[in-house]
């Protein structure tokens, strides 16, 4: 007596199940994979408002300098 079955279904059924456990566990893997990437696009995010904010103060603090030195036409 062999192992193998002797209904061709049952055969088409086990490659199928084997298949689809590769691709749930690729699945798996992409989730992962995009999950790493929000969470490194949310890190540049973060650093970009921090970066903004250093920018925004040098603004601020040229504009004190440009009107201390009348570097700049005051409106009237």
């Amino acid at each position: 007596m062999t192992d193998e079955p002797d209904n061709m279904v049952l055969i088409y059924l086990r490659r199928l199940d084997s298949k689809m456990d590769r691709v749930i566990d690729e699945v798996s893997d992409l989730k992962i994979g995009m999950t790493n990437l929000e969470e490194r696009s949310a890190k540049i995010e973060l650093e970009m408002a921090g970066i903004n904010r250093r920018i925004d103060r040098v603004e601020g603090r040229l504009d004190r300098i440009e009107r201390r030195l009348d570097l700049v036409d005051m409106p009237h």
